[in-house]
C-alpha cells in the first residue's frame, strides 16, 4: 500500500500510522493508537523491572582468632542475610605476624562455609588478597525465592480469628481490676 493511503486511511479512522519494522522489504507499518502504543510498552518495562532482583553482596568481616561467642554471632549474621537470598563477601583480616600463618583464616572460613552448607555453597574459594583472605557465599535459594517465602510467612501469621480475639480480651479485662489494688500501695 503507498503512504499517501495509509496515512488518508489513519486520518478516516482517527489513528495514528506507526512503522513496526523499518528494515523489512517493504517496511511493514500499522494503525494504531500511539499514546495508547506508549502506555502499554512502559508498563510492561515497569513490570520487567519490577520483577528484576538486584545481586547484593554483604560483608562480613573476621580475624583469625575470634572468640567462639563472636563466631556464632557472625554465623548468625551470614545465615540471615544467605536466608534473605543475597551473597555474602567473608574477609577475615591478618594483623602483624598473624599473616604468616594463612591456614588459620583458610581452617576458619572452611568451618563457616561447612556450619552454613544447607543455606549456601562457596562461589568462590577462600584466596589470599594481601592482608586479607575472601570468600565468597551465594545462596541455595534465590532472593525472588527467598523473599516469596517471607512474604507467606508474614500473611500467614497476620490475620487472627475470632476465637483469638476474644481470648485476647479476657485478659486484658483482668488487668484494669488489679490495677486500682496496686495504686493505693504507692500512695501511703
Amino acid at each position: 500500500m503507498r503512504v499517501e493511503d495509509a496515512l488518508r486511511l489513519a486520518a478516516e479512522a482517527d489513528l495514528d500510522l506507526v512503522e513496526v519494522a523499518p528494515m523489512a522489504k517493504p517496511p511493514v507499518a500499522k494503525l494504531m493508537d500511539f499514546g495508547k502504543f506508549k502506555y502499554e510498552a512502559a508498563l510492561k518495562a515497569r513490570e520487567a523491572r519490577k520483577n528484576q532482583v538486584n545481586t547484593v553482596i554483604k560483608e562480613i568481616k573476621l580475624r583469625p582468632k575470634i572468640d567462639p561467642h563472636d563466631y556464632g554471632t557472625k554465623k548468625g549474621h551470614v545465615e540471615r542475610f544467605l536466608k534473605g537470598g543475597d551473597k555474602v563477601k567473608v574477609t577475615i583480616m591478618f594483623r602483624g605476624r598473624e599473616q604468616s600463618r594463612p591456614e588459620l583464616g583458610f581452617r576458619l572460613l572452611q568451618r563457616l562455609a561447612e556450619d552454613v552448607l544447607e543455606l549456601g555453597t562457596v562461589e568462590s574459594a577462600p584466596k589470599q588478597d594481601g592482608r586479607n583472605m575472601i570468600m565468597v557465599l551465594a545462596p541455595t535459594k534465590k532472593k525472588s525465592e527467598a523473599m516469596a517465602e517471607q512474604r507467606r510467612a508474614r500473611t500467614s501469621s497476620g490475620p487472627t480469628t475470632s476465637a483469638d480475639a476474644g481470648a485476647a480480651d479476657q485478659p486484658a479485662a483482668a488487668e484494669p481490676q488489679e490495677a486500682p489494688q496496686a495504686a493505693p500501695t504507692p500512695a501511703e
